[in-house]
C-alpha cells in the first residue's frame, strides 16, 4: 500500500501525465516494481495507460476526484463561458475528456439552454461532439484508438463510426488551428463548434458553442479563440502546465 500511494501522488491533477522511468526515478522504486504496480493498477482502472503517459484512470477519478481536480478549472472559465454565452447568445459548454467520453463541467445560456439535451455531469462521446474532437485532436493516434475504437457507435445519421474517418477529422481539425465542428453529428440539428484548452500535458478541456447551423456558429470562433485564451491565461498562471494558445 505504501508503494502504491507513492504512485499515486504523483498524479497532481487529473490530467497529469507521467512516464514509467518518471515513476521510478520519483519513487525511488526499481523499474521492474514500478511497472509491475502500475500494470496492476492500470487493470483495476485506477490508472489509464496511454502511449504518452499514464494518467488516472476510470476509478480514480469517479471517487470525487473529478469534481475536486476540476473546481480550478470551471472556476477559472466561468466568467468567460458567461461573456461569451451573452455576446454569441448560444448555449456554451465546458467539458473535460474521460476516456472515450466528453464529461461536462459548465453549460451556460439561459432559456436556449433547455433546447439542447445536455447536462452538467453528464457525458456524450468524445468522437460525435465539438468538445470531443477538440482534445482528441491533440492526442496520439495510438492513444485515439485506444480511447475511441470500441467506443464508436452512430448518434445519427452524420455521426463518424469508423476510426479511420475519425483520424481523418482530427488531422482537419489541426488544420484548423484547433477548431472542431459537429454538424448533427451528436443531436441532430444542432451545430457546436469547440477548441481545446491546451497545455504540456495534452488538452485540460474544451470550451464550445451550440447553434442550430454552421454558418452561425462558424462566425462565433474569433469569440470563442479569444474564451479559450483567457481560460488558459488564468488557468495555467500557477505552473499548472505549459500552456499552448491557438
Amino acid at each position: 500500500m505504501e508503494r502504491v500511494t507513492l504512485i499515486m501522488d504523483l498524479f497532481e491533477h487529473p490530467q497529469t501525465r507521467v512516464m514509467l522511468e518518471e515513476v521510478s526515478r520519483r519513487t525511488r522504486l526499481p523499474r521492474s516494481t514500478a511497472h509491475r504496480i502500475i500494470e496492476q493498477l492500470v487493470r483495476l482502472q485506477w490508472l489509464h495507460h496511454a502511449e504518452t503517459g499514464y494518467t488516472l484512470g476510470s476509478r480514480a477519478l469517479g471517487l470525487g476526484g473529478r469534481e475536486i481536480g476540476h473546481g480550478a478549472l470551471r472556476a477559472a472559465a466561468a466568467p468567460q463561458l458567461l461573456e461569451l454565452a451573452v455576446h454569441t447568445r448560444m448555449v456554451v459548454h465546458l467539458a473535460v475528456l474521460d476516456g472515450a467520453e466528453i464529461y461536462y463541467l459548465d453549460k451556460i445560456g439561459g432559456r436556449a439552454a433547455v433546447t439542447v439535451p445536455s447536462q452538467v455531469g453528464g457525458r456524450e462521446a468524445a468522437h460525435c461532439t465539438s468538445l470531443g474532437k477538440a482534445m482528441l485532436a491533440w492526442l496520439s493516434p495510438e492513444e485515439v484508438e485506444a480511447r475511441c475504437a470500441a467506443a464508436m457507435r452512430r448518434r445519427t445519421v452524420h455521426s463518424i463510426e469508423r476510426v479511420d474517418v475519425l483520424h481523418r477529422e482530427l488531422g482537419a481539425v489541426r488544420r484548423r488551428k484547433g477548431l472542431a465542428f459537429d454538424e448533427g453529428e451528436c443531436f441532430a440539428d444542432i451545430a457546436c463548434l469547440g477548441l481545446a484548452i491546451r497545455g504540456h500535458e495534452g488538452p485540460a478541456g474544451a470550451i464550445s458553442v451550440v447553434g442550430d447551423a454552421r454558418a452561425t456558429v462558424e462566425r462565433a470562433a474569433p469569440l470563442v479563440i479569444n474564451a479559450v485564451r483567457a481560460v488558459s491565461d488564468k488557468y495555467f498562471a500557477n505552473g499548472r502546465a505549459f500552456r499552448t494558445v491557438p
